[in-house]
């Protein structure tokens, strides 16, 4: 698929910062209704050592099949520091989507959208780059407060910052810990919550995100070469 170039990657946190106060104000959260979604690109990253490997997995998402996937072993980026964990990965999850023959409908990132010290997490920033609906799938919170969901799959409650609604705690299945869903850019939170729950019929995290994990864990295993840009 085609994605712009990226700009000149940031080498200090200071620049970084810079990077996402410049780029939040693009983030979209206008809404004309429910997003129409088709297909969806699970994105997810694994580490080992120095290395990292960035795999995305576009599914049906009628019937969940696997539509096209692509996997980039690469080097991380940028140090890891809390709030710009996004600047390690991008580059190479850039790449995959580059990769890609088929441009999918939304991304599912396995972290999160709105739901971000700066509201500007690892889906904004994705969405913001490539223009494409984007959304946070957390597996734990990382700002904000919620009261816990009923047991029930389907039973959400709101997380919040201060006095601002950020994303959702949502049960995928009945009895187990809830996801933590945020918008990232073209997406409304209903729309994200109902995809969500289509992609969980039998686990607690969505099939975009377990096949995209297990797709990036294979390679670093397999020991296969950096192919990153």
């Amino acid at each position: 698929m085609d994605v712009p170039d990226l700009p000149p990657w940031p080498a200090t946190v200071r620049e970084a910062e810079a990077v996402q106060d410049r780029l939040r104000s693009r983030v979209d959260l206008t809404s004309s209704g429910p997003l129409s979604v088709r297909t969806v690109a699970g994105l997810d990253v694994a580490y080992a050592e120095d290395r990292l490997a960035a795999a995305v997995v576009v599914l049906d998402l009628d019937d969940l099949t696997v539509v096209e996937e692509a996997i980039v072993l690469d080097r991380p980026m940028f140090p890891y520091v809390p709030g710009l964990f996004a600047f390690r990965e991008l580059p190479a999850l850039i790449e995959g989507l580059r990769r890609l023959t088929v441009t999918p409908d939304l991304l599912i990132c396995d972290g999160h959208g709105l739901a971000h010290p700066k509201r500007f997490g690892l889906a904004c920033h994705l969405g913001v780059l490539t223009g494409l609906p984007a959304i946070g799938v957390g597996k734990t919170r990382l700002v904000g407060t919620y009261d816990e969901p009923g047991a029930d799959r389907g039973s959400w409650s709101a997380v919040t910052d201060g006095e601002e609604v950020v994303g959702r705690a949502l049960r995928t299945q009945t009895g187990v810990r809830p996801v933590f869903v945020s918008v990232g850019h073209r997406a409304d939170l209903e729309t994200a919550c109902a995809v969500t729950l289509r992609l969980t019929p039998r686990y607690r995290l969505p099939e975009s995100t377990r096949r995209a994990d297990r797709l990036s864990r294979g390679a670093l295993a397999e020991r296969r070469p950096l192919t990153g840009p």
